[in-house]
């Protein structure tokens, strides 16, 4: 795989084929660049270029002590698009890879980005007064230790064995297993906490180019209103619901998220 550097001497690896429009694609906690093994072909066939970031730590990027915190992810982004010279990106990212892009606009604004794609993420996970589309059952009160033992499991959404299904899915596509990063390190615990603590909603609600919030209905971690509560009065946002989908939206409803965000992104 090919890779760049970042500003703090960090290699980052990636996935780069097709060419046209780019879309960059960030996928979430502990997953790989290969993780979006389905929408490559489709989005390719399209004709777009697709480029698939291991974020540090992730798939086959370096995984240093230091720098597992958002705002380091965000600018990870903004060294890919510079090193890469990427303008008028489509930025895609899924579950944390959403807030990496919200982080990153948060620091560097929009000059390279023509639009975003968030993917089963709520823009803030903490529950409270005013905003009931956060994780569930996390709130103010235990958010210090909320996930301390890992992610917990909701017993909501989606049930396991058909989750389980979709991963079959990708283990077909990619011929094997995707490599999927350990949660357990004292840096990966760092960057699921201080994800927990974002709130990205004044980001979301500002942005100035067109915007999708696309969530499963059936999502194990939060309600699917984050998306149409997120748009909120915000003309260039759109908000979409994919029907008997989890969070792993990508891998849930493959040929459903595909199309979705082709439709997005050939409307403007």
């Amino acid at each position: 795989m090919p890779t760049v550097t970042t500003d703090d001497d960090v290699t980052l690896s990636y996935i780069d084929r097709g060419s046209g429009p780019v879309l960059l694609l960030v996928a979430g906690f502990c997953a790989p660049a290969t993780s979006w093994a389905l929408q490559h072909d489709a989005f390719v066939d399209a004709g777009y270029r697709v480029v698939a970031l291991d974020r540090r730590g992730h798939g086959d990027s370096q995984a240093p002590e230091h720098g597992a915190t958002m705002m380091r992810h965000g600018r990870d982004v903004a060294n890919v698009l510079d090193a890469l010279d990427l303008t008028d990106a489509v930025l895609i990212g899924g579950s944390m890879g959403a807030s990496t892009n919200w982080s990153y606009i948060s620091q560097f604004g929009t000059d390279r980005v023509r639009a975003v794609v968030s993917v089963d993420q709520t823009p803030k996970m903490v529950n409270g007064a005013g905003w009931s589309n956060g994780f569930y059952g996390l709130t103010e009160a235990n958010e210090s230790t909320f996930f301390d033992n890992g992610i917990p499991d909701t017993k909501r959404g989606l049930p396991r064995r058909k989750a389980l299904l979709s991963m079959v899915k990708l283990v077909v596509a990619l011929r094997g297993m995707p490599e999927m990063a350990s949660p357990d390190t004292a840096p990966m615990r760092a960057l699921l906490g201080d994800h927990a603590r974002q709130d990205w909603r004044g980001t979301v609600t500002a942005m100035d180019r067109p915007f999708l919030m696309l969530a499963g209905r059936e999502s194990q971690f939060w309600p699917a209103a984050h998306a149409s509560d997120s748009v909120g009065a915000n003309p260039l946002g759109k908000s979409v619901v994919l029907e008997d989908c989890g969070h792993a939206a990508n891998m849930d409803r493959p040929a459903d998220f595909n199309a979705a965000v082709l439709e997005f992104v050939g409307s403007f």
